[in-house]
């Protein structure tokens, strides 16, 4: 899998992604998301792809005391190759470059796959019901 970031013309390749993967929900708008993402740290919105297509994608940034990650996705055909764990170090070697000591992430309490993921990544539960994981020790 090749990292890159984000292109317009993968928005519809992204939001099928996030549809096949169950990421969207009514009431978020993925192409508003997508929109919104690229007039802030547009950098730290990643897509993974297999092949020239786009098999992964993740949103990240930093708010000057957390970073955060969004629709990590992979693609279920190609799942357990390593892709999301490959995303997951890029967006983490990105944040703690420009400083970030910490990273959270939320996962729905009912997604037991997702919440297995990060936590062979290192991730915890914190007390606000998100998971965290220390880039920096302060």
């Amino acid at each position: 899998m090749r990292i890159r970031p984000f292109d317009e013309n993968d928005t519809e390749a992204v939001v099928a992604l996030w549809r096949d993967c169950g990421l969207t929900r009514p009431w978020n708008d993925p192409y508003r998301d997508i929109r919104r993402k690229l007039e802030v740290q547009r950098e730290f919105f990643l897509v993974g792809a297999v092949d020239g297509a786009v098999a992964a994608s993740a949103m990240a940034g930093y708010d000057g005391h957390r970073g955060w990650v969004n629709y990590l996705a992979v693609a279920p055909a190609h799942r357990g190759a390593g892709h999301g764990r490959a995303l997951m170090a890029e967006i983490e070697r990105r944040l703690e470059a420009i400083g970030c000591p910490k990273l959270n992430l939320q996962v729905r309490a009912d997604n037991e796959q997702a919440l297995e993921f990060y936590r062979a990544l290192g991730y915890a539960p914190d007390a606000a019901v998100s998971l965290g994981k220390r880039l920096i020790a302060d």
